[in-house]
């Protein structure tokens, strides 16, 4: 044999050693804690960010041309229906109202006269004594004169409602916002928004569902009589509970195509005024299914691409086929059922502190792996004679 191929010889050697160097050692049995899967009676409710809106909210706008001359309220208080709020320079619009009134008089002072001629030439008529062509003109004037005094009393209406429309009242009861405007602004009409005033109590809460939830909230909406007072809470957003319980009040006309929800407005009483419009809260509505249900820590929940798993424990034989066989033969515990963990896909449900309702993967009877879950993949084996320190935080 040649040097050439004693070298060759070498390195092969070298290489083999260094293979069996790199092989990863077998692979150890992970230590897990384990629970049975059982079903049992919950309390939990139902979440949805939501919104806080007035059932009746309008923005203030001058009707007439002018300078704000008064503002008569308090900025963010409560105000009543008809109450002042702002008066614009009324004087040109009492000047034009007065003019109308002048002018009304003037066109009924006419009227009277035309009346009374019109009365002359009708008597005269009836016995030839005058022109029928005097007669037919005061008939005529007699008219015109009527139409005039028509005309002058909408002339009367107009100013007068222009007058009127100076002073700005409150449409509603309700709360008013900061002024937009100051004393001595000139506001245009139409354009000019001088505040905002929204009914203060009872407050609508806005949330959105998913269409698949809508014949649920169809039937709350139907048996709202007979549905329990704490069915629908709010939280605010300090995580405090609104201290008033409130009612479904419209289930919105359409689903929305780009989204597939839908909008839900409740209503809440607001005797405190502690509702404002525009927060954000959350709305709880209370879980009325009755039926047990299957609960886990959140620790035992994996996610993975926005689907959820567990591990279960299953018993199986591994037996080894390796070339140490003889030694397994020997080994008493070779060839023995051994827990391995195999991964379930599960459906969630309602987080409930640390805990997660399933809705569907796993039955009654199941031992879950709850600890350990971090070492595991599919079919693992798994030992239970090592306790193991639970998880810190949820898995789910």
């Amino acid at each position: 044999m040649n040097r050439v191929s004693l070298n060759i010889i070498f390195l092969s050697c070298l290489m083999l050693g260094a293979c069996k160097k790199k092989m990863p050692p077998e692979s150890p049995e992970v230590p897990v804690n384990l629970m049975q899967v059982n079903e049992q009676s919950v309390l939990y409710y139902d979440k949805y960010p939501s919104t806080t809106q007035a059932l009746s909210q309008v923005v203030l706008l001058p009707q007439v041309q002018g300078a704000i001359t008064g503002i008569f309220f308090t900025e963010g208080s409560h105000v009543t229906k008809g109450q002042k709020l702002y008066e614009i320079d009324t004087r040109i619009y009492k000047a034009n109202y007065d003019a109308a009134i002048a002018n009304l008089r003037v066109a009924q002072g006419t009227l009277t006269q035309s009346q009374q001629d019109a009365d002359r030439y009708e008597y005269l008529n009836k016995y030839n004594a005058v022109a029928k062509q005097s007669y037919d003109h005061a008939v005529i004037t007699l008219q015109n004169s009527k139409n005039l005094v028509r005309s002058a009393e909408e002339a009367v209406k107009s100013a007068k409602t222009n007058l009127n429309y100076a002073v700005v009242t409150a449409p509603f009861s309700g709360q008013i916002g900061f002024s937009d405007v100051k004393l001595g602004n000139v506001v245009s009409v139409g354009t000019t928004q001088l505040n905002t005033i929204s009914t203060d109590g009872p407050m609508a809460v806005d949330f959105v569902v998913n269409e698949k939830q809508l014949p649920h909230f169809e039937e709350l909406q139907r048996t709202s009589k007979s549905a329990p007072d704490s069915l629908f809470t709010i939280l605010l957003a300090d995580n405090s509970l609104y201290p008033y319980t409130g009612k479904i009040s419209i289930i919105d006309r359409a689903v929305d195509s780009q989204t597939g929800s839908i909008r839900v407005r409740l209503v809440f009483p607001n005797p405190k005024n502690m509702l404002k419009v525009g927060m954000s809260c959350v709305v709880r509505v209370h879980n009325q299914d009755t039926k047990p249900q299957i609960i886990l820590p959140g620790r035992a929940v994996t996610e993975q691409m926005g689907e959820y798993f567990v591990f279960v424990a299953k018993d199986s034989v591994i037996k080894d086929t390796s070339a140490k066989s003889d030694k397994a033969k020997s080994d008493p515990k070779a060839n023995q059922p051994k827990l391995v963990a195999v991964q379930k896909k599960v459906m969630t449900g309602q987080t409930i502190g640390p805990n997660v309702v399933i809705k569907g993967g796993i039955k009654t009877g199941d031992k879950i792996v709850v600890d350990g879950v971090q070492a595991l993949h599919d079919g693992s084996l798994i030992t239970t004679e090592n306790k193991v320190a639970p998880t810190v935080g949820k898995g789910h």
